[in-house]
């Protein structure tokens, strides 16, 4: 007689389950009010134009991210409620390779043609109150400056190789924004003024606003270099 194994249906169940509970996901923030203000989040990286309508609240990208940069936006967020955002201030993205956040979107809210750090169009860095700026005070980083960063657990070996990074610049003038940055040189340096200087490269990652002890970095999602820093010249 032909049975059923019961291995079997638990899985079936359990992806049915999971898909309607991504379907029930949309459905709900669809129905949601728009964010007040028409607030910008910062996405992972290869987030299409119309993200909003196309995220399924699934959370693949949050499970497979590394270094455990992406969030769900909360209910309080309105039409953008359980989508994908990365708060850089408290985790930047690292610009993973192979970039599994974007191989795990099932909907096409992140475009799968996103392959080299080039096709990364997250948003531009942006520096306020410059004066607070170790680097440009001659400071070196105290280990009272990074101890969130430090104090933060780690997962995995990528987790603990970006401590050591961290804890190797204690005792030196800060320049954790540059050394640190996943782009390299042609997004961030110091200026001869010792100030960072933002460069056209800068894909608006995060890591220079996580890193930054004296918090005077922030990220401007979905805007371009040009359209930054363009009229400054």
């Amino acid at each position: 007689m032909f049975q059923i194994s019961t291995r079997n249906v638990d899985r079936r169940n359990f992806m049915i389950i999971g898909s309607a509970a991504a379907v029930a996901g949309y459905a709900i923030g669809k129905f949601l009010p728009k964010s007040s203000g028409d607030k910008l989040y910062l996405r992972p990286p290869g987030a299409v134009d119309d993200f909003d309508d196309l995220c399924v609240k699934c959370g693949q990208c949050v499970q497979v991210c590394p270094y455990h940069s992406i969030n769900l936006l909360d209910i309080e967020d309105g039409y953008s409620s359980g989508s994908a955002h990365i708060d850089a201030k408290e985790r930047g993205c690292y610009l993973c390779d192979l970039f599994p956040c974007v191989l795990a979107c099932p909907s096409g809210a992140l475009d799968h043609a996103t392959k080299v750090v080039g096709d990364v169009k997250m948003g531009v860095a942006v520096l306020s109150d410059t004066v607070a700026c170790l680097s440009l005070k001659r400071e070196n980083l105290s280990e009272t400056g990074v101890k969130h960063l430090l104090d933060r657990k780690a997962y995995n070996d990528r987790e603990e190789a970006l401590k050591d990074k961290i804890k190797g610049k204690i005792g030196q003038i800060c320049d954790l924004c540059v050394t640190l940055c996943p782009v390299g040189d042609s997004a961030i340096a110091m200026s001869e003024t010792n100030l960072p200087l933002i460069k056209n490269a800068c894909v608006g990652c995060g890591v220079c606003a996580e890193v930054c002890p004296a918090k005077i970095i922030n990220i401007a999602p979905k805007m371009s270099y040009d359209e930054i820093y363009k009229e400054k010249k």
